[in-house]
């Protein structure tokens, strides 16, 4: 066992060093262990996608009502309608794109089955090539292989992560994902509409609608800076960056279509 995880207990007899590996890794400059995400990892693209799409859209939606010239009553309809149809929009998107690519897995995995039970040569042939693909020896690959035959199990989940591209620890529950992108979308959007609810000066609401939203951009980018481990900052801005010059074209069609239809 590996000397951080080592540590003497009288119970079992058993010995551990805790702490040793860390402290020479100290010593050396190496850096700490971390933990990886864990199962939170598949759905980050739900996350983000979720909050972000519903920051920089119900922005450029109510940018663009305004630069026409619609009192703030009108843009609180806007911006509500807007939000309630991108959620479920989002939602329904994500459920049957995530369930859809499930099929297609689940129905690839069943002709790799009969590939293996019916044309287990060929499979095997496949599977020895990935391998040497690799750079592994020949005589190690050959080795792998006549393991991997003697399990149809073991040799359809190798074939999963290396024919296919399967991890199962980063599949995606089509349930989960529609939660998370319609739910996430809805909050992202509060911030571009709750401004209308507190006034009665389309100025004033967009003015507060940007400020929030560009918070809520920052907020969004920093923490998956945080959880990619780069740079919060550049991230941040990154994030607010590309809806602000979303949101002032946005305005600028709007008055041009709200000049032209008046």
């Amino acid at each position: 066992m590996h000397d951080a995880h080592r540590i003497e207990t009288k119970e079992t007899g058993t010995v551990k060093r805790k702490g040793l590996t860390s402290a020479r890794h100290a010593e050396e400059g190496v850096p700490p262990y971390e933990d990886h995400i864990g199962e939170s990892r598949p759905y980050w693209r739900d996350i983000i996608l979720g909050v972000n799409d519903g920051l920089v859209s119900m922005l450029l939606l109510v940018a663009g009502v305004v630069g026409g010239g619609l009192n703030t009553d009108q843009v609180l309809l806007a911006g509500v309608a807007g939000a309630i149809a991108g959620a479920i929009s989002m939602a329904a998107g994500e459920y049957l794109a995530t369930k859809s690519q499930d099929d297609v897995l689940a129905a690839e995995l069943d002709l790799e089955r009969s590939h293996i039970r019916h044309h287990r040569e060929k499979e095997l042939e496949q599977l020895g090539d990935m391998f040497s693909d690799m750079g592994l020896h020949d005589d190690d690959v050959r080795n792998i292989v006549e393991a991997f035959d003697r399990s149809d199990e073991g040799m359809l989940n190798a074939m999963k992560v290396l024919e296919f591209g399967i991890v199962d620890s980063e599949r995606r529950s089509p349930v989960v994902a529609m939660a998370m992108s319609g739910l996430l979308f809805l909050a992202g959007s509060s911030t571009s509409v709750l401004p209308f609810v507190l006034t009665n000066d389309t100025g004033v609401g967009l003015w507060w609608a940007a400020a929030l939203t560009s918070v809520g951009l920052f907020i969004v980018g920093s923490v998956k800076a945080i959880v990619a481990r780069t740079s919060m900052v550049r991230a941040g801005f990154e994030n607010m960056l590309i809806a602000g010059l979303g949101g002032v074209l946005a305005w600028y069609i709007g008055s041009l279509v709200g000049s032209a239809v008046g």
